[in-house]
């Protein structure tokens, strides 16, 4: 494994453990030239995931660009890169559970959704304006106000999974 700081190819292994989830291996590594310590992640390579887009395309499903997009909308809030980590494994596993290929972008988007709106509310509302595309401040207002009216039990910390085959 290389170091991404230094490039270095010897690293060793300081801790490893399965992910809540359990479909990967998290690894604490140090690199024995700059003593610096970073996480990996081993993945069992499943099928190939295609995300049919709004406009017809279709392109293979990154799990990095999931991961970017809920750190943005995450960015600056307290929420801790575990729990995005987490979420990101979550969402993955829902979609592989679906047993399809192709898989549309909305059903992505739905559970990216619901979990950044159990994870903080200020980055749901971030996400949900780009993914919705809000136009004025009204649609910001409006959703805000859903999020005020809905009883903490329905809302953050939710217990009732939204499951991908719901949003189908």
């Amino acid at each position: 494994m290389r170091c991404p700081y230094c490039q270095h190819h010897d690293t060793g292994v300081l801790d490893s453990r399965m992910t809540s989830t359990g479909d990967s291996i998290r690894r604490r590594r140090e690199c024995v030239s700059c003593a610096k310590r970073f996480t990996t992640y081993e993945r069992m390579e499943m099928l190939d995931l295609a995300i049919l887009k709004k406009d017809g395309r279709t392109e293979l499903f990154d799990r990095a660009k999931l991961l970017r997009g809920i750190q943005r909308a995450c960015e600056k809030r307290p929420v801790k890169r575990e729990k995005i980590e987490r979420a990101v494994d979550e969402i993955e596993l829902q979609l592989k559970q679906l047993e399809r290929t192709e898989i549309p972008s909305r059903i992505v988007g739905g559970l990216v959704i619901e979990k950044l709106r159990q994870l903080d509310e200020v980055a749901y509302v971030r996400f949900a304006s780009v993914y919705r595309r809000f136009t004025d401040a009204n649609q910001f207002t409006e959703e805000v106000a859903k999020l005020k009216s809905t009883p903490a039990s329905k809302g953050m910390g939710r217990s009732k999974k939204l499951t991908a085959s719901a949003l189908v």
